[in-house]
C-alpha cells in the first residue's frame, strides 16, 4: 500500500506508474480516491470543530450552574445532546469513507523504482549478468525425473493415490540429498549473520493480505475450511507478520532472519501443475531470508540478498544468472524484484530457481510494522529472498553434476551433510525405468 500523500500531491504519477505496470483497469480508482480523501478529510474536519464546540458548551454549562443560571444551562445541553447526534452521525461517515479509501488503496500497486525495465510480463525480463560456466556435456542428459527414479529416489505414481497430482514421495539418498541442500542452504545463512526461525506454517487472513495482493492470495494460497487460517505458499508471510502491529526499536534494526517451512501453493494460473516431475509442483520445502530495515538501507539490503544466492548455488557447482524483473512482472506490493535462474545442461536454458524483492514500505504499511524516530514513527521497509527452493534446487543440482556413467557427483559443501559421500550410484539403468514402466 502506498501513502495516500502520493495521491493527494502526485496523482499523475501514480496514474504512470499504473500504466508501466500495464493495469489500465485501475486508472479510474486513482481520482475515485482522491475525491474520496477530500470528502473524508472534510468530514473529519467538521466533526473535529463539533466536538471542540461541544467541549466549549459543557465548560460553560459547569459555571452556568454554579452561578444558578439553570435555564440557561438546560438550553446548553440541549444543543449538546442535539450535536451529539450530528457528531455520531459524522464519525459513521468517516468510518465508512475511510473504510472506502482503505479498500481501494490495498488494489493501487507500489510505486516501482526507476531502474526497472518496462515490459508486460516475464518474457520482457532483462538479463544482466550470469556467473559460472555454462557447459553442455558431450553426453545426453535425460529429465530430471527419470535420473531421480533410477536412484528410487521418486515415486510420483504413490503420491498420486494418496494426495492426487502435483505431489510427490523423495525416496533414499534423493531425499537425503534434499534434506543434505536445505541443511546447508540453512548454515550458510547463519553463517552471513541471519537469525534461524521456524516459523508457522499457517497464518490469518490479516497477515494474508498484508503480505500480498488479492490476486496473489487467490492464485497461491489454500485456505482451511472452517477456520481463519491459510497454508503459506512461503515463510516469508509469518516470518514478516511476525511483526504486525509492532513499533520496533531503532537499535533492533535491521532484522535479519532465515528460516525453513514446507511450502503450499495452488498453482493456479497459465503454467500448471508438471504431471512426471518436480519444477512445479503444489508442495516443497524452503530456506527463505527476510530483511526488514531503514528506508534509507533497503537498496544495500536488496543487492546483498540476492548476491547470497548466487553465492550459494555456485558454491553448489550451478551456473546461474540475474535477470531482472520487468513492470509487468512485478507483483503490485514489489518495487523492484530480480530472479535467480539456474542453468539446465539438458534444456540448454536457465529457470528459475529464486526472487529477491525490495518492497519498501508496501508490506509495512499494511502490517504497521514501524520504528519511532526524532520526528515520531514511520514505516519501515521489507525484502525476502528465496535462499533454497527444494525441487527446483535438486533438478539444478542433479542436472549440473550428473554423469555420464549414471552417478552424481555430490559436490563438497554438501557432503558433510551426507555423511561423507562423495557420489551417488544410480540402483537401476535408464533402460530398466523404461522396461519398468512397459510392464505396467
Amino acid at each position: 500500500m502506498i501513502d495516500i500523500q502520493w495521491i493527494r500531491e502526485n496523482r499523475e504519477l501514480v496514474k504512470e506508474n499504473i500504466r508501466k505496470k500495464f493495469q489500465e483497469e485501475k486508472l479510474p480508482l486513482v481520482d475515485e480516491i482522491y475525491e474520496l480523501d477530500i470528502t473524508y478529510r472534510n468530514t473529519k474536519q467538521k466533526m473535529d470543530e463539533k466536538r471542540a464546540q461541544k467541549n466549549q458548551l459543557s465548560a460553560q454549562i459547569g459555571v452556568l450552574i454554579r452561578e444558578g443560571k439553570q435555564e440557561e444551562a438546560m438550553q446548553k445541553k440541549s444543543t449538546i445532546a442535539q450535536m451529539n447526534d450530528e457528531i455520531d452521525e459524522l464519525t459513521e461517515q468517516e468510518s465508512h469513507l475511510a473504510a472506502q479509501i482503505h479498500e481501494k488503496m490495498m488494489v493501487i500497486p507500489n510505486m516501482i523504482a526507476p531502474s526497472v525495465p518496462i515490459g508486460k510480463d516475464d518474457t520482457e525480463n532483462v538479463e544482466v549478468q550470469r556467473f559460472g560456466e555454462a557447459v553442455v556435456p558431450s553426453f545426453e542428459i535425460p529429465y530430471h525425473a527419470d535420473i531421480l527414479e533410477t536412484f528410487n529416489g521418486l515415486d510420483k505414481e504413490a503420491s498420486g493415490r494418496t494426495s492426487g497430482n502435483g505431489f510427490y514421495y523423495l525416496m533414499g539418498d534423493i531425499a537425503r540429498l534434499s534434506s543434505a541442500m536445505l541443511s546447508y542452504a540453512r548454515d550458510f545463512m547463519i553463517e552471513k549473520g541471519f537469525v534461524y526461525c521456524i516459523p508457522p506454517f499457517m497464518i490469518r487472513s490479516d497477515v494474508v493480505t498484508g503480505v500480498m495482493s488479492f490476486k496473489e492470495m487467490d492464485a497461491m494460497m489454500y485456505k482451511i475450511e472452517g477456520e481463519d487460517l491459510y497454508l503459506i505458499g512461503t515463510s516469508e508471510h509469518s516470518m514478516i507478520g511476525k511483526f504486525k502491529d509492532q513499533v520496533i526499536k531503532k537499535e533492533s534494526l535491521p532484522i535479519t532472519m532465515t528460516s525453513y517451512s514446507p511450502c503450499f501453493r495452488k498453482e493456479v494460473g497459465a503454467h500448471g501443475i508438471e504431471e512426471r516431475g518436480i519444477y512445479r509442483v503444489h508442495q516443497f520445502e524452503k530456506q527463505e531470508m527476510i530483511v526488514i530495515c531503514e528506508p534509507e538501507d533497503s537498496d544495500l539490503w536488496y543487492e546483498k540478498m540476492w548476491q547470497f544466492t548466487v553465492e550459494l548455488f555456485r558454491s553448489l557447482d550451478i551456473p546461474v544468472r540475474q535477470l531482472e524483473c520487468c513492470s509487468g512482472d512485478l507483483a503490485d506490493l514489489k518495487y523492484k524484484s530480480c530472479d535467480i535462474e539456474a542453468w539446465s545442461p539438458r534444456q540448454q536454458k536457465y529457470f528459475e530457481v529464486g526472487s529477491c524483492s525490495n518492497l519498501t514500505d508496501a508490506q509495512a504499511r499494511r502490517l504497521g510494522i514501524r520504528a519511532k524516530g526524532e520526528k515520531g514513527t514511520y514505516y519501515l521497509h521489507t525484502l525476502n529472498n528465496t535462499v533454497l527452493a527444494s525441487t527446483r534446487a535438486l533438478i539444478a543440482l542433479i542436472e549440473n553434476n550428473y554423469q555420464e556413467d549414471g552417478s552424481v557427483k555430490i559436490p563438497k559443501v554438501l557432503q558433510p551433510y551426507m555423511g561423507g559421500l562423495q557420489k551417488m550410484f544410480p540402483q537401476k539403468s535408464l533402460s530398466e525405468k523404461k522396461s519398468c514402466k512397459t510392464e505396467k
